[in-house]
């Protein structure tokens, strides 16, 4: 089973808690702070140094804060993919993610799902939301 492991420039937690607001489930968070005798206070004692959102309806997402003195790069180049049972659910989950200048595919049927959609979060991450095909 995959993981997706998303990389944040500071908004760790604030993203985290967008996401279990919209897929529910159990968030744990730990700062560069919580480390015993390794943390740096140039790391940013308050960044996250690891998050897990465990969702009973779309899985596990991880994410962290990059240190304060890293200069790595947000999500590009990559997408958390999420299928859920209805295209109902689906387009809610999508609507609650999207941004007026993130949409890359607006939502609406496919041929290979009754509802999709792909767009970039205010986050910078990007997301393609979808209903399971119909058996």
């Amino acid at each position: 089973m995959f993981t997706p492991y998303i990389h944040f420039k500071g908004h760790c937690r604030e993203a985290m808690a967008t996401y279990q607001s919209i897929f529910g489930g159990e968030l744990t968070v730990s700062t560069y702070g919580d480390m015993p005798d390794m943390a740096a206070p140039e790391m940013g004692l308050d960044r996250v140094m690891h998050s897990a959102l465990m969702s009973p309806e779309a899985g596990n997402l991880m994410a962290s804060d990059f240190p304060a003195n890293f200069e790595g790069d947000d999500q590009k180049a990559m997408s958390v993919s999420v299928e859920v049972k209805t295209t109902e659910r689906a387009e809610e989950i999508y609507e609650a993610l999207k941004t007026e200048d993130g949409i890359i595919m607006p939502f609406g049927p496919t041929f290979f799902s009754p509802g999709m959609g792909m767009t970039k979060d205010r986050f910078g991450t990007h997301w393609i939301i979808m209903t399971t095909p119909a058996a």
